[in-house]
C-alpha cells in the first residue's frame, strides 16, 4: 500500500471520528430526532415550571417517551403552558398525571408522566388535567430557614415569660 492509500485511510478515519463526535454531541444536547417516530401532542399547565427547557425529555417509569416541544405563559391564568410530543407507541390513559421532576439532586428537569387507570386514552391535543409543578430548591431552603427561625423565636419567648418552673 502506497503513501496515497495510507493518507486516504487516515483521512477516512478522521472523518468517521468527527461524524461520531458530532452524533454524540447532538444526542447529548437533545437536538437530534434520531429514533423518534410518529408522535402526538399533549398540553400540560403548571403553576411553576422551574428550570424546564424546550427539548427536555418526557419520561414514564424512567423511559423516555417524548420531549418538550414548547413552553409559553398563558396571559389569563399566568400558568406555564407546556406542549409535549409523545411517541405514538406510548398511549396514556385520560386520567394520567404530569410532574416536573429533576434528574438527581441538581440535575436537569424533565416531565414525568404517570399513567392513570382510565380505559380511554389521551388523544392528540388533549390537556393533562392533573399536574404537579416543579419543586424549587430556593423555596424549600427558604421555608426551612423560616420554620427554624420561627421555632427559635418561640423558644426564646417561652423562656422570657416565665414558662419554666422555679
Amino acid at each position: 500500500m502506497g503513501k496515497k492509500g495510507i493518507e486516504t485511510l487516515v483521512g477516512l478515519f478522521v472523518l468517521l471520528g468527527l461524524a461520531a463526535f458530532l452524533f454524540v454531541a447532538l444526542k447529548a444536547a437533545n437536538l437530534t430526532s434520531f429514533g423518534r417516530g410518529d408522535s402526538y401532542p399533549l398540553v400540560a399547565r403548571f403553576d411553576n415550571i422551574g428550570g424546564l427547557k424546550v427539548r427536555a425529555p418526557v419520561r414514564s417509569a424512567g423511559v423516555t417517551v417524548g420531549h418538550i416541544n414548547s413552553i409559553t405563559l398563558d396571559p389569563k391564568t399566568y400558568q406555564g403552558v407546556v406542549k409535549l410530543e409523545v411517541e405514538r407507541a406510548y398511549q396514556f390513559p385520560k386520567d394520567s398525571s404530569a410532574k416536573i421532576l429533576t434528574s438527581g439532586l441538581l440535575g436537569d428537569q424533565y416531565v414525568g408522566l404517570e399513567p392513570g387507570g382510565d380505559e380511554k386514552n389521551l388523544a392528540a391535543g388533549d390537556t393533562v388535567k392533573q399536574t404537579q409543578s416543579a419543586v424549587v430548591l430556593e423555596n424549600l431552603i427558604g421555608q426551612f430557614l423560616f420554620s427554624k427561625a420561627a421555632d427559635a423565636g418561640g423558644a426564646d419567648a417561652a423562656g422570657k415569660d416565665g414558662g419554666g418552673k422555679k
